[in-house]
C-alpha cells in the first residue's frame, strides 16, 4: 500500500488538491449573503444566457468576462446557487492546480507543494465564496505571472501565448490590479527581449494576443456591443472617478503595514535572496532566471497590496501568504540553506491561514458578517427553489433573516403579478432571473460609483444612455427593492425632462420595496 501510495503520489494531490479547492468553497459558498457583493452578476449571468449583454444593453463599469462565464455555467449546470458558487470554486481549483504545478517545477517537494497549495485554496475564493470581479482580477493575473515563471525555468516557449489571455482575462474582470500586472509584464518582456532577443517568444506573445482580441472582437461583433460603449463605460468614466479616489486617499501607518505585516514577514527572505543574486559579480544563467522570477513575485505583491489601498474595499489578498511562503521556501533551500529560517516561513504559513481561515471563512469578515450569528440563518430555498441550501443571513437583517425571507417572498410575489414594463434596481440582483423578466435595469449595478454624479464629465452620457433605455423598454415603474432607496440619485438623470416635478407617484408595499410610478412623466 505504501509503495502504491508513493508511485502515485502525484496523482493523489492532484486529486486531493482538486477536491478541497472545489468542496471547501462550496461549503462556504453556501454559509451567508452579503447581497451587492454576493449577487453581484447573478442577474448579469442571466441577461447574456437571454440575450441581454453589458455596454449595449446595460451600463456596466466592471467585469463584463464574469457575466459570460456564468452564463455559460448556468447553461451548463442550470440557473441556480449551485452553478453560481461552482464558479467560483473552479477557478479557486485553478489557482490551486496551478500553483501547485508551478512550485513542483521549481524544485519543490511534492509534498511541500502539495502543503502550500493547500493554504491558497483555504484562503483564496472561500473568503466570499460566490463569483467576485477583484478575485477573477487577481487570480488571473497571478495566472499570467505563473505562466512567465513556467516558461522561464523550463524554457517552454509555448506557455508565453497564455500570458497575454491571462492577462486580456484578468483586465476583463477588472481595471486593476489586472493594468499593473500588465506594465509589470509588458517591461519584464520588454527588456528581456533587448538583453536575449528570442523571436520564438515575440511570436507566441503575439499569438497570445491576436486570438485574444479576435475572441474578444467576435463576442463584441455577434452581440451588437460597440467599440465607442466599451470605451465610455469600462475605460474613461472608470479613469474618471479613480482619479478621484487618488485624491481622496487616506494612507497611514496601520493601512500600510499592519493590514498586511504577514504578508511582508513572508516576503523579507525573498527580498534578502534577490539583493544577494544581484550584488553577485558573476551569475550563472539559471540564477539570472531566479532573479526575474523573484523580481516578478516582489513586484506582483506590491502591485496588489498597492491596488487593495488604492480600492479601499475589504481585503482579499490574504491567500497570498501561503504562495510568498512557498517561494520563499523555495529559494531558501536553493540560496540561504537555513533550517531555522524554513522552520519560521512553515509556522508563519500556519499561523496566518489558521488566522485569516477562521476571521474571513468561518467569521465572514469579507462580507460583513464578523458580528452576525450564522446559526440564526434559513434555508434561502423559501424565496425560491434555486437558492436550495444556502443559508441565508445578511447585514440588514442579522437578528430576523426570517423577516427579510418573508419580505423578499411577497416581493417576489408581487413582481410576478405585476406585468407593466418596469426597472428592478436592487443590491438582491436575482429578481430577474426568479421574475424571467426580459428587462430588469439599464445598470449593472448601483452604488456612488457605478453612476456618474452631476459633477462628472461622463453624466450627460450616462443620462441619455439612461432614458434611451427607459424609452426603448416603455418603463411605467420602478422598483426600489432593499433597505437602500436609490431613487434620489437616479431621479436627477430625468428630472429636467419632467414637466411636472410631481408626476412620480411612490407606493410603499413592505419596509423593502418602493413602487414609483413614472407613467405621468413626459420623458
Amino acid at each position: 500500500m505504501k509503495n502504491f501510495i508513493y508511485k502515485n503520489q502525484n496523482i493523489i494531490f492532484i486529486l486531493l488538491i482538486s477536491f478541497f479547492s472545489i468542496l471547501i468553497n462550496l461549503y462556504y459558498g453556501y454559509r451567508g449573503i452579503f447581497p451587492i457583493d454576493s449577487f453581484l452578476i447573478f442577474d448579469s449571468g442571466y441577461n447574456v444566457l437571454n440575450g441581454s449583454y453589458p455596454f449595449k444593453d446595460y451600463w456596466s463599469i466592471t467585469g463584463p468576462l464574469l457575466d459570460y462565464i456564468q452564463a455559460l455555467f448556468f447553461f451548463i449546470f442550470g440557473i441556480n446557487w449551485f452553478s453560481y458558487i461552482f464558479h467560483a470554486s473552479i477557478i479557486n481549483l485553478i489557482l490551486a492546480l496551478f500553483s501547485y504545478f508551478v512550485f513542483k517545477e521549481l524544485g519543490f517537494k511534492k509534498s511541500n507543494s502539495f502543503f502550500y497549495s493547500i493554504g491558497i485554496a483555504l484562503l483564496a475564493y472561500p473568503s466570499i465564496g460566490s463569483p467576485f470581479i477583484d478575485h477573477h482580477s487577481t487570480i488571473f493575473s497571478i495566472l499570467a505571472i505563473y505562466c512567465f515563471v513556467l516558461a522561464q525555468k523550463n524554457e517552454k516557449k509555448i506557455l508565453f501565448i497564455f500570458i497575454p489571455i491571462f492577462l486580456g482575462m484578468s483586465f476583463l474582470s477588472k481595471q486593476i490590479p489586472a493594468t499593473y500586472i500588465i506594465i509589470l509584464l509588458g517591461f519584464t518582456l520588454l527588456f528581456e527581449n533587448i538583453y536575449n532577443f528570442n523571436k520564438q517568444k515575440i511570436y507566441y506573445i503575439f499569438l497570445g494576443t491576436v486570438l485574444f482580441l479576435l475572441f474578444i472582437f467576435l463576442i463584441f461583433t455577434i452581440n451588437q456591443i460597440t467599440l465607442n460603449s466599451f470605451l465610455l463605460q469600462y475605460i474613461l468614466y472608470p479613469i474618471s472617478i479613480g482619479s478621484n479616489r487618488f485624491a481622496n486617499l487616506n494612507i497611514n501607518i496601520d493601512i500600510i503595514f499592519s493590514q498586511f505585516k504577514f504578508i511582508y514577514f513572508s516576503l523579507f527572505p525573498l527580498i534578502i535572496i534577490f539583493i544577494k543574486i544581484l550584488l553577485q559579480k558573476q551569475k550563472t544563467q539559471d540564477q539570472i532566471g531566479d532573479l526575474r522570477i523573484i523580481f516578478l513575485i516582489i513586484a506582483m505583491i506590491f502591485i496588489f497590496i498597492t491596488t487593495q489601498i488604492i480600492t479601499q474595499n475589504q481585503i482579499l489578498i490574504f491567500f497570498l501568504i501561503p504562495m510568498i511562503t512557498a517561494f520563499s521556501h523555495i529559494y531558501c533551500i536553493k540560496y540561504l540553506n537555513s533550517k531555522y529560517l524554513i522552520y519560521i516561513l512553515i509556522l508563519l504559513c500556519l499561523f496566518s491561514v489558521t488566522k485569516y481561515h477562521f476571521r474571513f471563512n468561518e467569521e465572514k469578515k469579507f462580507m460583513e458578517l464578523s458580528k452576525v450569528n450564522i446559526e440564526l440563518a434559513e434555508d434561502a430555498k423559501q424565496i425560491d427553489k434555486i437558492f436550495s441550501g444556502l443559508k441565508w443571513i445578511t447585514t440588514y437583517y442579522p437578528k430576523e433573516p426570517h423577516k427579510e425571507i418573508n419580505n423578499l417572498i411577497e416581493i417576489k410575489k408581487y413582481l410576478q403579478k405585476d406585468l407593466n414594463s418596469k426597472i428592478i434596481i436592487s443590491d438582491y440582483q436575482f429578481f430577474l432571473t426568479l421574475t424571467k423578466a426580459k428587462f430588469s435595469s439599464p445598470n449593472k449595478w448601483y452604488d456612488s460609483m457605478s453612476i456618474p454624479s452631476s459633477k462628472n464629465k461622463y453624466y450627460i452620457d450616462y443620462k441619455n444612455f439612461f432614458i434611451e433605455k427607459i424609452k426603448k423598454n416603455n418603463i411605467e415603474k420602478i422598483y426600489n427593492i432593499g433597505p437602500k432607496n436609490y431613487l434620489p440619485v437616479l431621479y436627477s438623470y430625468f428630472q429636467d425632462m419632467i414637466n411636472n416635478n410631481n408626476c412620480i407617484t411612490s407606493k410603499e408595499i413592505n419596509e423593502m420595496l418602493i413602487i414609483y410610478d413614472i407613467t405621468n412623466c413626459n420623458l
